[in-house]
């Protein structure tokens, strides 16, 4: 009985807590509770949603972008575009506030006037630090900060990865940036939040959009695509005819990251002659000589020069010497 009475005074002081931090507590049965939330997460959609902000935000048309802590330039430039858009069209940006491309995504959303729900991988009364910097944005109606855990709950991974079916719940649409595994304290590679929230996505059905990615990156994005998201280019328009390459994979140089193997031959070989060997070192490849060579003969721009037994490849209708020649 003490033990009762006891839980019973530390619910009412966190519940005058929550009170006079300006914290509301919204049952499932509330008519402010999330319509959307409850139709994409259905039997599993969460029972109390803790908030603290323009509860109106969460009656609007929504979309979610979501992506690795670590992204790429290329990742969070596609972002910055998809947010200004949201904004444009009066939607609002969901997003989990991890570092990388959840940030990314709210401070776009902030920068044009938007809005956006942040949904906490802790309690709510544990986010004061976010409070003060969010102090202005909350005030003028722009953001809305939501978590489903203990109010007091501090952050944990297991509470991050729960959070992420919230997220893709919240919104209509979803925008994945970037996916790409991430290393383990024994240093070995394992699969993170975006693609376990993404595959359950499309087993469920969703409708996921996937930033076509380019053939230099070494992440998920391809696989997601070959699996049924919808591909979508740096403006978030669909693809129809994107081929999906099953058999790249790719570790390059930051210059050379964020543009298309065509254009990177090109640019190297307008300085000179190169052996399939040097295109390698040059790009930092992770190709076979052979695989190369293969993808090489397909450019209708390249030309194939045989010297001393070894070929050698230029710019059609150039004449330049090798720029491995000393």
């Amino acid at each position: 009985m003490k033990n009762v009475k006891s839980s019973l005074t530390n619910y009412a002081f966190i519940a005058e807590n929550l009170q006079n931090s300006g914290i509301e507590v919204i049952p499932i049965v509330s008519s402010e509770y999330s319509k959307t939330l409850k139709e994409n997460l259905k039997k599993s959609a969460p029972m109390i949603l803790y908030i603290k902000g323009n509860k109106q935000i969460m009656q609007k048309e929504s979309i979610a972008i979501v992506g690795s802590r670590d992204a790429s330039e290329v990742a969070l430039n596609f972002t910055n575009n998809i947010a200004k858009q949201a904004g444009e069209e009066w939607k609002v940006v969901v997003s989990g506030f991890a570092k990388g491309v959840d940030k990314q995504a709210l401070d776009s959303s902030i920068a044009c006037k938007g809005q956006s729900i942040i949904v906490l991988p802790q309690g709510i009364m544990t986010f004061e630090s976010g409070f003060r910097t969010y102090y202005k944005q909350i005030i003028d109606g722009d953001v809305l900060v939501l978590s489903t855990f203990h109010p007091k709950a501090g952050w944990g991974k297991e509470l991050a990865m729960a959070r992420n079916p919230i997220i893709y719940g919240l919104a209509k649409e979803i925008y994945v940036a970037e996916s790409k595994p991430s290393k383990n304290r024994q240093g070995k590679e394992t699969k993170g939040g975006t693609y376990a929230g993404v595959i359950d996505g499309l087993n469920k059905g969703r409708i996921i959009y996937v930033r076509k990615p380019d053939v230099f990156e070494k992440n998920d994005n391809d696989f997601f695509i070959q699996r049924g998201a919808v591909a979508v280019d740096f403006n978030g328009n669909k693809l129809s005819n994107y081929v999906t390459k099953k058999d790249i994979s790719i570790v390059a140089e930051p210059q050379f990251l964020y543009k298309s193997f065509e254009d990177n031959i090109k640019e190297i070989l307008e300085k000179g002659q190169l052996s399939a060997s040097d295109i390698l070192k040059i790009l930092k490849l992770d190709w076979k000589l052979d695989k190369l060579t293969k993808e090489l003969k397909k450019l209708d721009f390249v030309e194939i020069r045989k010297i001393s037994n070894k070929n050698y490849f230029s710019l059609k209708g150039t004449n330049l010497p090798s720029l491995f020649n000393f």
